[in-house]
């Protein structure tokens, strides 16, 4: 097989993975992907190729490139930069991942980043993790690359961004108030190493002492309590209104009913106070930094 023919094979398997399907319920994803599938299929007609030829050249089937072209697929970095050279399209075809990248990920992904920006107060707790607004870069991309079956390097790199693009919560200004609770088990696990680790030992130590940040861990011989089943997460806005997610009992679906956030409230406030004050967790922290 040459090498044309197996990077041709590549790029079919990757296109057929889930997850690069257009959700038709974003319609700002819909619009993004559909524009972008028009501009190709006038360039490529323009050139006077057919879906089969410029496939063939490009790497993808006859059928995959109609659906990219009518706006059902999302289409990949490598193929657009292909596409570019093929139709000789001068860089615009590939500029267009600009826009593409930024409907990459579910629409409930970027919605939960744009609440977290709105919100006056945040409470996270997590119970297998270290929290995603927490993360180093290092430590987000061993999390990340530890998935299976394994994201491409472009997708870690794209997820490892989105999740530190959140970050920004903590420059906001005014700060939002903002709470964490995490368990004892992840802050020993040495996810990426001893160096990853440390810097992110360092990074919560520095969070935690913010002004705006409140800390806790959960130490692994406290009593059982509402968390066990999965993360929480509950946001305030400046309005009064909330919302929370919570694995288990929502199955980390987004609710709103007041009787719902009412329970959401209670698992939270259990956990709080069952974990270590602030003070005596930042302290924690320092003991596991001091280690190594």
């Amino acid at each position: 097989m040459s090498a044309v023919e197996a990077e041709a094979g590549r790029l079919r398997e990757e296109a057929d993975e889930p997850g690069w399907e257009v959700d038709p319920d974003d319609e700002w994803g819909v619009a993004v992907i559909t524009t972008v599938g028009r501009q190709l299929k006038l360039r490529r007609e323009a050139a006077g190729m057919r879906a089969a030829d410029f496939g063939r050249v490009v790497g993808y089937g006859e059928d995959m490139v109609y659906k990219i072209e009518s706006g059902k697929r999302i289409p990949r970095q490598e193929f657009l930069d292909r596409a570019d050279e093929v139709l000789t399209a001068g860089g615009l075809l590939s500029a267009a991942w600009e826009d593409v990248k930024k409907v990459r990920y579910p629409k409930q992904v970027r919605r939960l980043g744009k609440l977290e920006g709105k919100a006056v107060e945040i409470g996270v707790y997590e119970c297998n993790i270290i929290a995603g607004l927490l993360q180093t870069p290092e430590h987000a991309r061993a999390v990340i690359g530890a998935a299976q079956p394994p994201y491409s390097p472009d997708d870690m790199e794209r997820m490892v961004a989105a999740r530190l693009a959140r970050q920004s919560v903590f420059e906001r200004d005014p700060a939002p108030s903002i709470h964490f609770v995490l368990e004892e088990a992840p802050l020993r696990r040495r996810v990426g190493g001893t160096a990853v680790w440390r810097q992110q030992l360092e990074r919560l130590l520095q969070v935690g002492r913010l002004h705006s940040v409140r800390l806790q861990v959960m130490p692994t011989d406290t009593e059982p309590h509402p968390g066990l089943d999965g993360r929480i997460e509950l946001l305030k806005f400046p309005d009064g209104t909330a919302v929370g997610r919570s694995d288990g009992k929502f199955n980390g679906r987004p609710v709103s009913d007041p009787r719902q956030l009412r329970i959401l409230e209670l698992r939270y406030g259990s956990i709080r106070a069952q974990a270590l004050p602030p003070r005596e967790s930042l302290a924690f922290i320092e003991e596991l930094l001091g280690e190594t």
